[in-house]
């Protein structure tokens, strides 16, 4: 079963319920907290990575308004992150045409860890090593609120699509197959 704690931002009382969310808080979490922004977190046990539509049916969630993070490297070398439907694939000549590339491709496994400071299964578009030019697909926009991985395994947040790009700029476009 799903823990859900509501996390209000800079409203929440010092120390408030301190000793539950401080032995779960994520680096994502620490962003959103230490910006202010309103956030919901879903943890649930989880050993190994879960389809992102497993996940989505362990928290009852719509699967159109579950999105999962995924890394990829364009012909110039760059780094770049896309946000998708849990239930839909990337489409990468979509992809590399909303960020200017000639192509794209996913990033290995292995090198998740070293580049983003996230395992697989477990990447947020929040806290990242390093900033990378992030697009969502435009269904997000479809939502209030949507659901993505908090930076761990067994870990979502979820916020609205705005308040996502107040700490990760980002753009919107067609990104599935």
């Amino acid at each position: 079963m799903a823990d859900t704690e509501e996390h209000e931002g800079p409203e929440t009382p010092a120390g408030a319920n301190m000793g539950k969310q401080h032995e779960h808080k994520t680096n994502a979490m620490r962003v959103l907290d230490a910006a202010g922004i309103p956030y919901t977190s879903r943890l649930f046990p989880c050993e190994t990575a879960l389809s992102g539509v497993e996940v989505a049916r362990l928290l009852e969630l719509d699967p159109a308004r579950v999105f999962k993070t995924l890394v990829c490297v364009g012909k110039s070398g760059e780094h770049h992150v896309f946000m998708v439907p849990v239930a839909q694939e990337l489409d990468l000549r979509k992809a590399a045409c909303a960020v200017g590339e000639k192509s794209v491709h996913m990033v290995k496994s292995r090198e998740l860890l070293p580049l983003t400071g996230y395992v697989h299964g477990g990447c947020s578009p929040i806290g990242m090593k390093k900033a990378f030019c992030t697009t969502v697909d435009e269904t997000a926009q479809l939502f209030d609120r949507i659901a993505f991985s908090g930076g761990r395994l067994g870990c979502q947040l979820e916020l609205s699509p705005a308040d996502l790009g107040r700490v990760v700029p980002f753009s919107y476009a067609d990104l599935t197959a």
